[in-house]
């Protein structure tokens, strides 16, 4: 159950990244990005029709991606293992590579 959380957290989080870059920038603190002389996307989205659209977006996926972080933090609460110690248990010791006492190992030294 929590892999799929963690998956959908983890395609929240990459989808929410990229609207956030689509909208436009209204602050205007460093010239980049919305103004008229500035780089950027400033002919991109110019009705505010489509800027809400994106902003109503950006709402729902910050919400489903706090649900989903409170979700995993709730479910990871009950586990007395941290994540590291379920996969150092879940590893098996045959598949770790050996070194017996015959084989001839060299470290070069950097000096």
């Amino acid at each position: 159950m929590s892999s799929l959380i963690l998956i959908l957290h983890l395609a929240v989080a990459i989808i929410l990244v990229g609207v956030i870059l689509l909208q436009r920038s209204e602050g205007g603190a460093l010239g980049i990005g919305g103004g008229g002389s500035g780089g950027g996307l400033s002919g991109f989205l110019k009705g505010r029709g489509q800027a809400s659209g994106l902003v109503k977006i950006t709402i729902i996926l910050g919400t489903i991606f706090f649900i989903t972080s409170m979700s995993l933090t709730i479910i990871n609460s009950y586990n007395n293992q941290s994540v590291i110690d379920r996969v150092t248990n879940d590893l098996d010791p045959s598949s770790l590579i050996t070194t017996s006492e015959n084989d001839d190992v060299s470290v070069p030294i950097l000096e």
